[in-house]
């Protein structure tokens, strides 16, 4: 059974610091097949801001969107442009990026069988994997604005008339 365009499958995945287990289980064993698969939109902390001293705290980081699909890209920027008008930092989405972000989340088991992802963080911050990471250092109206992001990109994608266009392939060598 596909879910055909216009369908939605929100997941939740565990065990990513463990190598990316449920993605990868899921990857393996998907409920809808990946070849019905038009996307996937990963988003993991986006509720704090990170310890780099960017000028804007309106922002938010954006991984893989211009990998596969120059179209994703594409609309990812009109819908912040129309609807958010945050500042879109692209620095972990090189390839070489010391921390290899592209590589490392749960969109890589879909980014790695052609899909096309957005990975949607603010990076790290000093509370990173720590007790000390509490709720009350959620910045809510910033985590609002970017999850407006995902949803307007997600809202554009799934009111297509057609798929989104792989117009790039993924690198075979490329390891994780």
């Amino acid at each position: 059974m596909d879910m055909g365009l216009g369908s939605i499958l929100f997941m939740m995945v565990t065990g990513e610091e463990k190598g990316l287990l449920g993605s990868a289980y899921y990857a393996n064993n998907p409920i809808f097949s990946l070849e019905s698969t038009v996307a996937d939109l990963n988003i993991d902390m986006i509720g704090r801001i990170d310890d780099r001293d960017l000028e804007n705290e309106s922002y938010v980081s954006l991984v893989g969107a211009d990998k596969l699909s120059t179209e994703l890209h594409e609309i990812s920027e009109r819908a912040n442009k129309l609807y958010t008008n945050m500042f879109l930092d692209y620095t972990y989405n090189d390839l070489n990026h010391p921390e290899r972000i592209y590589y490392r989340s749960d969109h890589w088991n879909f980014a790695k069988n052609g899909i096309p992802v957005i990975f949607y963080t603010t990076g790290s911050h000093p509370d990173y994997h720590k007790p000390s990471d509490t709720v009350d250092k959620i910045e809510f109206e910033l985590m609002t604005k970017r999850t407006k992001l995902v949803f307007y990109t997600a809202w554009e994608i799934a009111n297509r008339d057609g798929r989104l266009i792989v117009d790039k392939k993924m690198d075979p060598n490329a390891k994780r």
